[in-house]
C-alpha cells in the first residue's frame, strides 16, 4: 500500500511525528511519501490509489492556517478516497484530554472542516520556550499558568507518547494490509 502523508508543522515536532509514522509503515512493508503544507504552496494534488493520513499542529486552539486550507480545498476527494487524521497539541499532555473522544480542540477541527477520517489520533506535542519568539513564549507561558503546566521559560519537554505514534502507524498498516489482501482475493476469485 502507497500512503501520502501530509502535513502542517509549525515548530517542527507534527514533522517528527509524521516521519516516525513514515518508518512504522515502511517497516511494515507499505511506501511512505512525505509532504508537508508550506505558507503560500499550491494544494497538493490528492491521488486515487494512496491513503491519505493528515497530521496538523494546533496553535492557539486552532489547526493551523496552511492544514484548514489544504483539507478545505481537497474535502470531497479526502472523504471519498478515505483519510486518516491526527492533532498534534500540548493539552493532550493531559490523559484525560489525550484522544479523539476527549480533546476539545480535535472535536472542533473535525466538526468544522467536514472531514471524515476513517482512524483518528490526538498526540502530546513539545514545549520548548527556548525556541519560541518572544510573542509565543509569553502567550504560551500564560496558557501554561492557567492550564497548571511549566512556565520556566528554559522548559524543553517533549511529551510525545511514542508507543501511541507507533501504535497508531500499526494500526494503519495493518488495516491496510487486510484491504489490499482482500482486494488481491477478490481479484483472483473473479478472474
Amino acid at each position: 500500500m502507497s500512503f501520502l502523508l501530509v502535513y502542517a508543522s509549525h515548530d517542527g515536532h507534527t514533522r517528527k511525528i509524521m516521519e516516525k509514522i513514515a518508518r512504522e509503515l515502511e517497516g511494515h512493508g507499505h511506501t511512505a511519501e512525505l509532504q508537508e503544507l508550506a505558507t503560500g504552496a499550491e494544494p497538493l494534488p490528492v491521488v486515487a490509489g494512496q491513503k491519505i493520513v493528515v497530521g496538523a499542529a494546533i496553535r492557539y486552539g486552532r489547526v493551523l492556517p496552511v492544514a484548514r486550507k489544504w483539507i478545505a480545498t481537497n474535502l470531497d476527494r479526502l472523504n471519498q478516497l478515505g483519510v486518516a487524521a491526527f492533532t498534534v497539541c500540548l493539552t493532550a499532555r493531559k490523559p484525560e484530554k489525550s484522544t479523539p473522544e476527549t480533546n476539545l480542540y480535535y472535536r472542533k477541527f473535525i466538526a468544522k472542516s467536514g472531514l471524515k477520517p476513517t482512524e483518528n489520533a490526538v498526540f502530546a506535542g513539545a514545549l520548548r520556550y527556548p525556541e519560541y519568539s518572544l510573542f509565543d513564549r509569553i502567550m504560551i507561558q500564560f496558557i501554561m499558568h492557567l492550564t497548571g503546566g511549566p512556565t520556566d521559560p528554559r522548559a524543553s519537554i517533549e511529551y510525545t507518547d511514542w508507543t501511541q505514534v507507533k501504535a497508531f502507524a500499526a494500526q494503519l498498516a495493518a488495516e491496510h494490509s487486510e484491504s489490499e489482501t482482500l482486494a488481491t482475493t477478490k481479484a483472483t476469485h473473479s478472474g
